[in-house]
């Protein structure tokens, strides 16, 4: 099986190209847990089909390093996006990617032949309970309300960017308790389908940090949706303005949250190669 990594601040993709041949693989989950492996296998935080779409031209399906699905991927689609557009599957600079968590609009920037930036419209932010989902009132938002986890009561603010996520704000995000705090309100009770979880630091208005567990991947250097839904977070309980420059631990994202929200940030090629499932 031939395949390509491609990485977006760190956070890096096995890319199985589904429209030069079918996609034939009887269980992606098994392959997703065998590829990512760090030792055995190529080592990536998960795995991305390029697919044809129903909906538009492309449909990206991913599964996280453990073989959970998950909906959406902001920088597994930069990178996507750089794939297809780098190959000549598409000439158009703008254009929509189908996934799980809905349809993306990415803009590519092109400098000397290759796309080295990616714009991408996330879309509006959903803030209801249901949306995500999280136990409790189907409509109501939880903004900056005590969430039990254990024996611990944490601040949290919950947003869904097509996949869910649970930001808390913290003193500082180098001495966040990002594993242990971040598995623990993963595998919580609230979340049937589990949740990504961020720890925030404002540096100012317009400037974050951040750090991200990630829902069956573990700690990345980045998330892309996990840094908009931070952003998102920052508006909501007056901590931030609406365009924000995120500092992870990969490199740097641009967030702009009007009624959609917008996310800047590279993506490059690693390397091509070929994969034995068997």
């Amino acid at each position: 099986m031939d395949f390509v990594k491609l990485q977006g601040l760190g956070n890096d993709y096995v890319f199985v190209d589904g429209l030069a041949r079918p996609f034939d693989c009887d269980d992606p989950p098994a392959l997703a847990r065998r590829i990512s492996d760090r030792h055995f296998g190529v080592g990536a935080d998960g795995l991305i089909a390029i697919l044809p779409g129903d909906r538009a031209p492309f449909r990206m399906r991913m599964w996280n390093a453990d073989g959970s699905e998950s909906e959406m991927c902001g920088n597994g689609i930069r990178s996507f996006a750089k794939y297809v557009f780098d190959r000549g599957y598409i000439q158009e600079e703008e254009f929509e990617i189908e996934t799980l968590g809905g349809v993306m609009r990415p803009k590519v920037f092109v400098e000397e032949g290759r796309v080295r930036r990616v714009r991408v419209d996330m879309g509006a932010p959903a803030l209801e309970r249901g949306s995500l989902p999280m136990k409790g009132p189907f409509g109501e938002r939880f903004v900056e309300q005590p969430l039990e986890v254990g024996d611990r009561v944490v601040s949290a603010t919950c947003v869904s960017m097509g996949n869910p996520h649970c930001v808390l704000f913290v003193p500082s995000a180098d001495r966040a308790e990002v594993a242990t705090l971040g598995s623990a309100i993963e595998h919580s009770a609230h979340f049937p389908r589990r949740v990504n979880v961020g720890f925030a630091e404002v540096l100012a208005r317009g400037e974050l940090r951040l750090r991200v567990w990630e829902r069956g991947s573990g700690e990345t250097l980045a998330c892309g949706t996990g840094t908009c839904a931070a952003v998102v977070a920052g508006v909501l309980t007056g901590r931030l303005d609406h365009e924000v420059l995120v500092h992870l631990n990969g490199g740097d994202l641009e967030i702009e949250w009007r009624d959609h929200v917008f996310m800047t940030g590279p993506t490059v090629e690693v390397f091509r190669g070929t994969f034995d499932p068997r």
